[in-house]
């Protein structure tokens, strides 16, 4: 199974129609936020199921701020971020994970990509695919692969 996970793309598409056409077919698109109302478009162009939540820049949205998800035997939270505090540290996200029982928090928020193995929960960002922070500032975005085990890899990629 091919999951794609974006975040922060805030209305230009470009990239995302540039990822779309590198990595498709995809299984599965999540995306941590800031779509800024372009849901039903990112939807249409990934063409498979696609899970969004709400982040700060999606004012007026009826998506959730956080979803559970359950991939392969993965417990997964999904959330942009910003409500536990990402921008100055993910120690804050990856203890609710852990506390609740997820073995994966992915999120998005800071524009930076990021995989982080603590403890028992997998800490993911794929960064921003339109206006990246981290050095070098490439477009980036995760691809989680699970192989017939049932076992899961990350791979940050960058535009």
């Amino acid at each position: 199974m091919k999951i794609l996970i974006i975040s922060d793309t805030h209305r230009k598409h470009d990239n995302l129609l540039k990822v779309l056409e590198r990595e498709c077919p995809v299984d599965l698109l999540i995306h941590l936020g800031d779509a800024e109302g372009y849901e039903d478009y990112i939807a249409e162009q990934a063409g498979c199921p696609v899970e969004v939540v709400a982040g700060n820049n999606d004012f007026f949205s009826s998506l959730p701020r956080e979803k559970e998800l359950q991939i392969g035997k993965y417990k997964v939270l999904i959330t942009h971020g910003h409500y536990y505090y990402v921008n100055t540290g993910i120690e804050d996200i990856e203890r609710e994970a852990e506390g609740r029982g997820f073995d994966i928090v992915m999120f998005g928020h800071t524009h930076r990509p990021i995989i982080d193995y603590h403890k028992d929960v997998i800490a993911l960002n794929p960064g921003s695919l339109s206006y990246p922070r981290q050095e070098g500032k490439r477009p980036s975005y995760i691809i989680m692969d699970l192989d017939k085990k049932g076992e899961a890899t990350f791979e940050i990629e960058y535009l």
